[in-house]
């Protein structure tokens, strides 16, 4: 059996697709599979994952969105740990390494996230706080998980799939650990982060974004189901 199995769902990712595998073929720790959940696209992803249909497993289904994709993808999996990784994301050559050496070394950590860069912006991230957790999303759905510990990606979710799920391993006990190095990277067009804001436009009142609307209803959603929308 693998040590890791890397589950990564897609839609319409013909122009990152390939440089997401071929990055997770040169890693430097080799005891893993590959999932790929093609989740109806309608682009040449399918045809590029067939190129590479010797080394790693493809699964088609209908577009229904990245949860169901990732759950589809556990279901067929055999790997120790899981890793959900994102159709654009080109690791380090050693990321994977890393990451298994310090949940091999920390029994009592469910998961290792570590900081990363999305085009020209460079996330840091911090150390593991569930305070923090509780009242805002900062740790990345690309971090290696244990399975054992791992409940369940929420299907009826359409945003924050990730910090719902810390949330809800932190209420079993499930804590994670970051990693301060950079070991993986978000393909963006041209370098550029289209949708992405300073996290000071989140807090000026008068500031009026589309994208902060959407947020800001996502958010409230995440802390009433974990009964936190009256935390302090």
């Amino acid at each position: 059996m693998p040590k890791v199995s890397f589950i990564i769902p897609t839609y319409n990712n013909q122009k990152t697709i390939r440089n997401c595998l071929e990055s997770i073929f040169n890693q430097s720790f080799t005891d893993f599979e590959i999932i790929v959940v093609n989740d109806g696209s309608t682009d040449k992803t399918r045809a590029i994952l067939e190129t590479y249909k010797d080394r790693l497993t493809i699964i088609d289904k209908e577009n229904g969105g990245a949860p169901s994709a990732r759950n589809k993808g556990l279901e067929n999996s055999m790997g120790e740990y899981v890793l959900f990784c994102d159709a654009d994301i080109v690791f380090k050559k050693d990321a994977l390494e890393k990451m298994v050496n310090v949940l091999s070394k920390n029994p009592d950590v469910s998961y290792v996230y570590s900081s990363f860069r999305h085009g020209w912006k460079k996330f840091k991230l911090n150390k593991f706080d569930a305070k923090k957790l509780q009242k805002l999303n900062y740790i990345s759905t690309n971090s290696l998980i244990r399975r054992r510990d791992f409940p369940g990606w929420d299907e009826s979710l359409k945003k924050f799939q990730d910090w719902d799920l810390w949330l809800t391993m932190l209420k079993s006990g499930h804590i994670g650990k970051w990693i301060p190095e950079v070991l993986f990277r978000a393909q963006t067009k041209d370098g550029l982060i289209s949708s992405w804001l300073p996290s000071i436009a989140y807090k000026i009142p008068w500031f009026k974004n589309k994208n902060i609307e959407k947020y800001n209803t996502a958010k409230k959603i995440i802390l009433r189901k974990h009964s936190l929308d009256k935390t302090d």
